[in-house]
């Protein structure tokens, strides 16, 4: 399966990921790369545990062009 993902850096400057089609899915990391890695097992964690619980994605993402 493919996730879109975020990342940005905080004002610490960590950085911060997150998986907007799985609620409350986010990870972070001291580098990019790091972060990156850590989002992606965060995935997995939160795809492992809905399936335990038997709860289905229910958010749906998509890329939209909006002019500016």
């Amino acid at each position: 399966m493919k996730f879109q993902i975020t990342i940005e850096r905080d004002e610490d400057g960590a950085w911060v990921t997150s998986c907007p089609s799985i609620p409350g899915c986010f990870s972070q990391g001291e580098t990019r790369d790091a972060a990156l890695l850590n989002i992606e097992l965060a995935i997995r964690e939160c795809l492992d545990v809905r399936a335990e619980q038997g709860m289905p994605l229910t958010i749906e993402t998509r890329l939209i062009d909006v002019a500016a």
